[in-house]
C-alpha cells in the first residue's frame, strides 16, 4: 500500500521491477559521476558498458530502454559524448532503423501464410533434428538474400503464432476466442507439463533458426549491414565479396549445421525437447479448422500474401533500395490488396518494432560514448603491432570479443577505417589489407552470437514479445549460444589462419 507522496516516487520509478533491481540502477546513476571525477573517463566508459549490458540481461524483469536509457542519459550529460554524436550513430544507423520500422511491420501482415507454411511443415516432419536443420539451414538461405532482422521477424511471428493456438486451448478455451496468450493462470493444471515442454521446443527451434541468420548473413554484401559497408570501403562487388569470404563462411556454414544436428541427437545446452502429441494434436485440430473454414476471400489473401512475400524476396535480394523502404511497400502493398483500410488495424503492426526501434537508438547512445572515449583503440595498436602472418587471427579474435559485448556493426566499422587508414599511409599492402578485412567482417559476425549484444537479430528475439512467453531469458541466450559460438569462433579463427 502506497500511503505517502515518497513512497508513490519510489513505487513508480521502474514500475514492477524488483526493488534490488531499482536500487541497483540508482546505485549506477550515483557511483558514474564519481567514478568519472575519481578514475577518469575512460574506466568509466568502461563501467557504463558493463551497466548497459546488466541492462540488457535483466530484460525479463524490466524492459531495458529505461534503465539503459537512464544510463545513457547521464553519460551524455557527464559529457562522455555529445548529443550530436548522438545524432550521428543514429544517422549512419538509419538504415537499420529504417527497417526495424517498416520491414517488421511489414512482416507481421504476412503472418497468416507464414503460419499457413510452417504448420505444415511443422506437423509434415516428426523428426526434431531435420526440423531444426531445415529450420536453420532456411534462416541461413533467407539471411544471405535478406537481412537477419527481417528473417527473426518472421520467426518471431510464427513462433507466437504456434504459441497462442496452443495456449488457448490449454486454458479450455476455443480456437475462435478472445485469449491473452502472456497470462498462465488459466492453463488447466494438467496441461501445464505439456506447455513446459512446448516452451522448450520453442526455445530450441527459435535458436537454431537465430544463429542461421549469423551463418547465412556472413556469407553476403546484403546478409549484414557491416557487410555492405565492409565491401565498400574494399571496393567488392557483390560475387567478389562472396568468392572472398568462402574460405571461411563455407566452412562455418557446414559445421553450423552440423553442430544443430548434434545438439538435437544429444540434448546438451538445453536442446532436444520434442514436441509433445498433445500440442501436435492441437495444432492439427487447428490446421484442419483453419484449412474447413478458409473462404474464398481467405484464399485470395493468402495468393496476395505470397505473391508480395516474392515481390519482398527479390527486392531485397536485388537491393533495390534500402530495406526499410522496401518494408513501406510491403505494408502498402498487404494492405491495400487486402482490405485492411483503419488506422487501427495497422497500428496492432508496429508494437512489436517501435519498442525496440527505441531500445537501439539508446544502445546507439552507448556506442557514441565508445567511440568519443576510443575505448577500443589500445586493441587496435596492438594488433598491428603483431608480425603480418599474426594481424589477420589476431583481428578476428579482437573483432569477435569486443563485439560480443558491443554492436557488431561499431566494432566493424571502427577496424575497417583503422586499417583503411593503415593503407592509405602504406604501412600495408593492399592485399594485406583484404585479408583484414575478411578477418574483421567474419569476426564481427561469427563469435558474436555468444551473446544478445553482438547482433541486432539476437538482441531483437531477447526484447521480442516472443522470448518471455518461452522463457527465453539473457543467460538461457548465452547458455544455449555457447556449442555455436565455440564452433563458429574455432572454426572461422582456424580458417582465417590458414587460408589468409
Amino acid at each position: 500500500m502506497v500511503n505517502s507522496l515518497s513512497q508513490a516516487f519510489i513505487s513508480n520509478f521502474l514500475g514492477q521491477a524488483p526493488d534490488w533491481y531499482k536500487r541497483a540502477i540508482l546505485a549506477f546513476l550515483v557511483i558514474n559521476p564519481i567514478l568519472m571525477v575519481t578514475v577518469g573517463k575512460y574506466v568509466t566508459g568502461w563501467v557504463i558498458i558493463l551497466e548497459f549490458i546488466f541492462t540488457l540481461a535483466m530484460a525479463l524483469k524490466c524492459y531495458p530502454l529505461q534503465p539503459g536509457g537512464l544510463i545513457a542519459i547521464e553519460a551524455i550529460a557527464m559529457g562522455m559524448a555529445t548529443a550530436e554524436s548522438v545524432k550521428q550513430e543514429l544517422f549512419v544507423n538509419f538504415p537499420v532503423i529504417l527497417l526495424l520500422m517498416f520491414m517488421v511491420a511489414g512482416i507481421y501482415f504476412m503472418k497468416d501464410l507464414l503460419l499457413f507454411i510452417f504448420t505444415k511443415i511443422l506437423l509434415n516432419i516428426r523428426s526434431k533434428a531435420l526440423l531444426s536443420l531445415l529450420f536453420c539451414f532456411a534462416a541461413a538461405f533467407l539471411s544471405a538474400f535478406l537481412d537477419a532482422l527481417t528473417v527473426t521477424a518472421v520467426l518471431i511471428t510464427v513462433a507466437v503464432g504456434f504459441y497462442s493456438v496452443y495456449h488457448k486451448i490449454a486454458s479450455g478455451k476455443k480456437f475462435h476466442h478472445d485469449h491473452d496468450h502472456g497470462q498462465d493462470e488459466e492453463v488447466y493444471e494438467y496441461h501445464r507439463e505439456d506447455l513446459d515442454q512446448f516452451r522448450s521446443f520453442l526455445r530450441s527451434l527459435i535458436m537454431h533458426g537465430a544463429v542461421g541468420t549469423a551463418l547465412g548473413g556472413v556469407c553476403t554484401v546484403v546478409g549484414e549491414p557491416q557487410n555492405l559497408l565492409i565491401a565498400n570501403v574494399a571496393g567488392w562487388d557483390f560475387i567478389e565479396f562472396v568468392k572472398v569470404m568462402a574460405p571461411v563462411t563455407m566452412p562455418v556454414l557446414v559445421m553450423g549445421l552440423l553442430t544443430c544436428v548434434v545438439l538435437e541427437k544429444t540434448g546438451w545446452f538445453g536442446y532436444g525437447a520434442c514436441l509433445p502429441e498433445s500440442v501436435r494434436n492441437v495444432l492439427e485440430e487447428f490446421a484442419e479448422e483453419e484449412d474447413s473454414k478458409r473462404t474464398v476471400k481467405d484464399k485470395a489473401a493468402l495468393i496476395i500474401q505470397a505473391f508480395v512475400g516474392l515481390i519482398l524476396v527479390v527486392a531485397l535480394a536485388l537491393h533495390v533500395a534500402e530495406v526499410g523502404l522496401v518494408g513501406l511497400m510491403i505494408i502498402v502493398l498487404l494492405t491495400a490488396f487486402n482490405g485492411i483500410i483503419d488506422e487501427h488495424q495497422i497500428g496492432h503492426a508496429f508494437e512489436e518494432a517501435l519498442p525496440f526501434t527505441a531500445l537501439l537508438a539508446v544502445f546507439f547512445a552507448i556506442v557514441a560514448v565508445i567511440h568519443a572515449q576510443h575505448l577500443f583503440e589500445p586493441i587496435t595498436a596492438m594488433v598491428l603491432a603483431l608480425d603480418t602472418e599474426q594481424q589477420a587471427p589476431m583481428l578476428f579474435l579482437a573483432n569477435g570479443v569486443l563485439s560480443m559485448i558491443s554492436d557488431n556493426v561499431f566494432v566493424a566499422t571502427v577496424y575497417i577505417n583503422e586499417i583503411k587508414s593503415a593503407l592509405d599511409a602504406g604501412t600495408i599492402t593492399k592485399e594485406h589489407f583484404d585479408d583484414l578485412a575478411v578477418a574483421i567482417n567474419t569476426g564481427t559476425n561469427l563469435p558474436s552470437v555468444a551473446t544478445p549484444n553482438g547482433q541486432a537479430a539476437f538482441l531483437f528475439l531477447l526484447t521480442s514479445a516472443l522470448a518471455p512467453l518461452i522463457r527465453l531469458s539473457y543467460g538461457t541466450m548465452v547458455k544455449m549460444a555457447v556449442p555455436y559460438t565455440l564452433v563458429l569462433g574455432g572454426v572461422g579463427i582456424a580458417c582465417v589462419s590458414a587460408f589468409y
